[in-house]
């Protein structure tokens, strides 16, 4: 059985009332440990060390990083995990798993690489490939989206190519390449959202879209239920989640009429969706799996040192 070590946890969150924070500093007290929140954008890196508060200090080997980096400062933040990474402490999602699951190109040429089932995905830079990039998804309706975006946001279905010209020019504002993907009307604008911890789903729900949207995003009016997890789309989820190196991540898969396939995957998975639908209490398997791994790693250098 492993002892449990006590460990300072370093969150990096910009609002400390956000539910998801408050969740995983609530189960991280109750557990005995020391968890503090870090806004990212008030650490300063320097090559050659990291300034924010205490990290001189304290035994960086003890130290776990829990990363919920928003999509406006992704760059910056992935700087600063990576900087922690660096000084010696663990963290939960490393900085090269969130830049993967922030780029959604990149995200699906590594998992279509990996022989993971994604939707079919082209990615236009001039407004001249459009036409080119709807006929190799598949033809009209195409969902039109950001390459760097969530929450349903910067994500345009276009059913006639007057709609979808008009949709590229808006997202084309935003300085970013636009991807064009096939809509898969047999999912029913429903999607499959399973949450992973360490190298295992813990939590699965399925979402429904809003009456007259396609997007399933709870914030957006969709609903969701509790759902079993199948094999096939637990391994799925998990294997995505490996790909990308992350373990803490949220996986959205959609039904195809050739099985589950990967829509996109979350480094920074919100928790209040997720636990409410499902009653599982993932922040809980979060701390527990920080503890499983820092306490492993302190029982070796415990064992080495005698």
């Amino acid at each position: 059985m492993l002892k449990l070590i006590i460990v300072r946890i370093v969150i990096l969150s910009r609002q400390a009332n956000l539910y998801s924070t408050r969740r995983l500093i609530q189960v991280a007290e109750q557990r005995g440990h020391m968890p503090e929140i870090v806004d990212p954008l008030s650490c300063t890196i320097e090559l050659n060390q990291l300034s924010a508060p205490g990290e001189q200090c304290i035994d960086p080997t003890r130290t776990a990083v829990i990363p919920r980096i928003g999509v406006s400062i992704t760059e910056f933040g992935c700087a600063v995990v990576r900087q922690y990474e660096q000084w010696g402490a663990w963290p939960l999602n490393p900085a090269i798993g969130i830049a993967r699951s922030r780029d959604k190109l990149l995200s699906m040429q590594l998992l279509h690489g990996r022989r993971i089932p994604v939707p079919r995905t082209a990615m236009v830079g001039q407004s001249r490939g459009l036409e080119q990039a709807i006929e190799a998804v598949g033809g009209l309706p195409v969902v039109l989206k950001l390459r760097r975006g969530t929450q349903g946001r910067g994500v345009v279905l276009a059913f006639s190519r007057l709609a979808a010209r008009r949709a590229f020019a808006a997202l084309s504002g935003f300085q970013q390449y636009t991807l064009v993907q096939e809509y898969v009307a047999e999912a029913r604008n429903r999607d499959i959202r399973v949450i992973i911890v360490g190298q295992e789903a813990v939590a699965a729900m399925e979402r429904e879209a809003a009456p007259g949207d396609f997007r399933a995003n709870l914030h957006l009016g969709g609903t969701a239920r509790s759902i079993p997890l199948e094999d096939g789309i637990r391994e799925l989820a998990v294997k995505a989640a490996q790909i990308h190196e992350l373990s803490f991540c949220g996986v959205d898969l959609i039904m195809t009429k050739n099985g589950p396939a990967v829509l996109e995957v979350n480094s920074s998975p919100g928790l209040r969706g997720i636990e409410t639908v499902t009653g599982t209490d993932v922040a809980q398997a979060v701390i527990r799996h920080v503890e499983k791994t820092l306490g492993t790693g302190a029982e070796q250098r415990e064992s080495d040192a005698a």
